[in-house]
């Protein structure tokens, strides 16, 4: 029960019988006997109250998203990706810049050769 031997519960009850006599004896026993049955019976029963909670309990689901936070969860990349960074118009401008200049350039160069 507990891993004890024979050679242990002997040992046990010869100290008991001399601790509490052979008149009481008995009365102990039988004392201890019906107290352990209660604990048992409460443990069990406190066992089954626990999982009886357990399965009446119910499973706690995650509430449903409305569909504009969907939305914006699936799109949210998507918007910042279509956005030009500055530094794009940037480069634009001056490569606008430099083509109009380079007609210009020609322009004068051949006007120099001929010149």
């Amino acid at each position: 029960m507990f891993g004890f031997g024979m050679s242990e519960i002997i040992l046990i009850m010869a100290v008991a019988l001399i601790v509490v006599g052979p008149k009481k004896l008995p009365e102990v026993a039988k004392g201890l006997g019906k107290g352990y049955a209660e604990f048992k019976k409460y443990m069990t029963d406190f066992k089954d109250a626990v999982n009886l909670d357990i399965d009446t309990e119910p499973a706690k689901k995650p509430a449903p998203k409305k569909a504009q936070e969907v939305y914006d969860e699936h799109y949210k990349d998507a918007t910042t990706v279509d956005a030009e960074p500055a530094d794009a118009k940037t480069e634009t401008a001056e490569q606008q810049e430099k083509t109009a200049e380079a007609p210009k350039e020609k322009a004068e160069g051949k006007d120099n050769v001929q010149g």
